[in-house]
């Protein structure tokens, strides 16, 4: 991994290539996440997302970009179609905000206004950084759940270290301005976007009355409390969050840099 960071870090900092031009954007787009709330459908967008980003193109294959981006995720398994997690009657919402340094490949030599392709599918990957903090709404009031340590865990992170990776296509469509689409997934470091991981804590153990309220939440549906330490989540080590989304982007070019 530290490899890995000095090399994209390289990457965005060399004046050294020929070809060097600027790039800023915006996005606006939807988000989602596959985890305990959501397992099985990772196309799934349950908020919306943008951002905005500057970045470096190197010439018409190589870029590495520097990248911000708000996105809200969520939950609810009253409204899944599976019998077993509308029992379970758990939710959450996330607001996540990432900063990541990306490198950028092109199939074709894509250079707005200068180069020989209108278009460019392309693909990316790279490193960042996300601050999340899963939320829940019980009884007319949002409560933050990392400090009800809802499964009894010591209390989690408010950041994870994440890898995005991702395809897209963009279109030069007026000199200088390009609009892209992409889907972009992000490997994350934690299990806890959801505040749900393994199993139902003795309630005994938790630190007060809303803790145990929204660990088990089944009697809200009428159904009876699970047993301690039966399962709550999927025991999968990881969430996985994606953004989709379309930016629009000014390009810097200059005669000389590609002379």
């Amino acid at each position: 991994m530290p490899k890995f960071v000095v090399l994209l870090f390289f990457l965005f900092v060399s004046y050294q290539l020929q070809a060097q031009t600027w790039e800023v954007g915006g996005a606006l787009g939807g988000a989602g996440y596959i985890g305990d709330l959501n397992p099985n459908n990772p196309v799934k967008i349950s908020g919306i997302s943008g951002g905005v980003y500057v970045a470096r193109n190197f010439d018409g294959y190589f870029s590495a970009k520097l990248n911000f981006i708000y996105g809200k995720i969520s939950a609810d398994d009253s409204k899944s179609s599976n019998q077993q997690f509308r029992d379970r009657n758990l939710s959450f919402n996330d607001p996540l905000k990432e900063l990541s340094l990306i490198g950028e490949f092109n199939f074709m030599n894509y250079i707005p206004d200068a180069g020989p392709h209108k278009y460019t599918p392309y693909i990316y990957t790279g490193i960042g950084l996300t601050a999340y903090a899963p939320r829940a709404d019980y009884m007319g009031k949002s409560y933050g759940l990392r400090q009800l340590r809802t499964e009894g865990e010591p209390t989690y992170g408010k950041t994870t270290i994440v890898i995005p990776y991702g395809i897209g296509l963009k279109y030069n469509f007026n000199t200088k301005w390009t609009v892209a689409g992409d889907l972009g997934y992000r490997y994350t470091m934690t299990d806890y976007l959801d505040d749900v991981s393994g199993r139902y804590a003795d309630p005994a153990q938790l630190p007060n009355d809303y803790s145990r309220a929204l660990a088990d939440r089944s009697g809200e549906v009428g159904k009876p409390k699970n047993a301690i330490g039966s399962q709550r989540g999927d025991f999968k080590p990881r969430d996985t969050y994606f953004f989709l989304g379309f930016t629009i982007s000014y390009t810097f070019v200059t005669q000389r840099c590609y002379y």
